[in-house]
């Protein structure tokens, strides 16, 4: 995963938590552990099943 990916991906996932505490309080924040999660791992799942490769570096 290319560091932009990472980037993006902290971003929307620590948004997402930020719903379970402030906002609007809902429980669909929690999705948020999972795209930060794959940010914190540098490895998606789901790219490797489909074959898409965001990184420059082989």
């Amino acid at each position: 995963m290319g560091p932009a990916d990472r980037i993006i991906r902290a971003i929307v996932g620590i948004v997402l938590l930020a719903l379970v505490f402030v906002g609007p309080q809902t429980a669909w924040g929690w999705i948020g552990i999972v795209p930060l999660a794959t940010a914190a791992v540098g490895n998606c799942p789901a790219y490797s099943i489909l074959g898409i490769k965001t990184c420059k570096k082989q």
